[in-house]
């Protein structure tokens, strides 16, 4: 890689700042929950910047604050455990890879965060974070680097093996200063499942799990648009899958059991494709719609607002989709994706023994299985989940660890316009931001 690059002197006027990693090529939810803890980190802290290197091919799909901008890498996808693949350039994933190792280590000694919060993967895709952290500790800046860790990665087994021939344990042990895991050890003891030494363990911190602060804006205008005339007897079932990029065979087995459903129930399936669903599943899907009492949206405005309408929520059990719809408490099937990764399967299969959410396994999606799962959820009622749902304030844990690394603002600053609220609880911040 050559010389160190030098560090270079930023003003002192300059806020406190804050770099999040963010590898999300086929889907949202990395870029969603690392969003969520920018904003919540910049309520807690409006005198802090935040600066996100993600390769989402949406960009900056989400709404963010102020004082928080992105660097596009870019998109690559993993296609199976040590595979990855460029997905827009038509270029050896070798080049792709290169180019963004170079890219980040460039932005990260450039822009010297006082905190680096890297998601997920400890040494990056394929080791590409690996440059970029080995020369910020040469430099001798003063960083704390973070790994968030959702709350399942992989098959134990899987993630071992990996990390083990990628390098990722001895990453962590030489570069990082803490470990947040977004989830609770009672449900899923990440560091007993993948064998972290302990000198790893002793970093590690439980948040609980993070979930956007955001709230449903028009709950009750979707039930009135769907369910027209106030219909009363009618249950509105709303089938998601985030990205959408492996929800065709969830969502037409959805529309080949609705007849079967109509006949017990009268019910209005709306589902919401994704972005990623390739145009001709959509189209198929379009097609096998007609004449059923269901519509295919290829997205909405506000996802939380088609949940808390429901009266029962189909999902695939992508993390951020699974705990948006615990906190709205409207019954849910979780049908997790086949694979390449048993996160899903592992997550859908906890949570429905802690009596969180009813699950099919994609193997079983079988008409009969759907009928008897959606007649329970509808027989459970709207609200019957409220009560039956994890530690949902991982947002508020993360941001809370996160904000205690920044250094104070200098009190003779000019440049910070905005009032220090370091001691302020993030959750009124949140409640007055809604």
């Amino acid at each position: 890689m050559g010389g160190t690059m030098p560090v270079r002197e930023f003003e002192r006027s300059l806020h406190p700042r804050v770099m999040m990693y963010s590898q999300d090529g086929l889907g949202l939810g990395h870029m969603r929950r690392t969003t969520s803890i920018a904003a919540g980190l910049l309520r807690l802290r409006p005198d802090a910047c935040a600066l996100t290197l993600a390769d989402s091919r949406l960009g900056q799909f989400f709404e963010s604050r102020g004082h928080h901008d992105y660097i596009k890498l870019p998109s690559i996808l993993k296609a199976g455990p040590g595979d990855w693949r460029a997905v827009g350039l038509p270029l050896a994933f070798a080049d792709v890879h290169a180019m963004r190792r170079d890219l980040i280590r460039s932005a990260v000694l450039n822009f010297q965060p006082h905190v680096l919060l890297v998601d997920h993967i400890p040494h990056g895709a394929m080791g590409e974070l690996l440059p970029a952290l080995e020369a910020l500790r040469d430099s001798g800046a003063d960083t704390k680097v973070v790994l968030g860790l959702r709350d399942i990665l992989d098959a134990p087994e899987v993630v071992r093996g990996r990390w083990q021939a990628e390098g990722a344990y001895e990453a962590i042990e030489r570069y990082y200063d803490i470990v947040l895991v977004y989830g609770k050890r009672e449900v899923f003891d990440l560091a007993e499942q993948y064998h972290f030494p302990q000198k790893i363990v002793e970093r590690m911190h439980y948040c609980g799990y993070v979930c956007t602060p955001e709230t449903p804006r028009y709950a009750a205008r979707v039930r009135a648009q769907h369910l027209p005339g106030g219909n009363t007897e009618t249950k509105l079932i709303v089938a998601m899958a985030g990205g959408g990029a492996d929800a065709y065979p969830m969502m037409r087995a959805l529309l080949d059991a609705l007849p079967v459903i109509q006949k017990r129930q009268p019910v209005m399936l709306i589902l919401i494709a994704g972005p990623f669903m390739p145009d001709d599943q959509r189209r198929d899907l379009e097609s096998r719609a007609r004449g059923l009492p269901a519509r295919v949206r290829r997205s909405v405005s506000d996802t939380l607002s088609y949940m808390a309408a429901a009266d029962v929520l189909v999902s695939m059990a992508g993390y951020n989709t699974t705990m948006e719809a615990l906190r709205t408490g409207t019954p849910t099937i979780l049908v997790p994706r086949a694979g390449p990764s048993a996160e899903q399967r592992t997550r859908a299969r906890l949570f429905s023994a802690n009596g969180w959410v009813e699950m099919i396994d994609p193997d079983e999606l079988d008409i009969d299985t759907i009928v008897e799962k959606v007649l329970v959820c509808l027989r459970r009622g709207a609200g019957s989940m409220a009560q039956e749902r994890p530690d949902l304030r991982g947002l508020e844990a993360a941001a809370e660890r996160l904000s205690t690394l920044l250094p104070l603002a200098d009190s003779n600053d000019e440049v910070l316009d905005v009032p220090l609220k370091r001691q302020a609880p993030l959750r009124s911040s949140l409640q007055a931001a809604a």
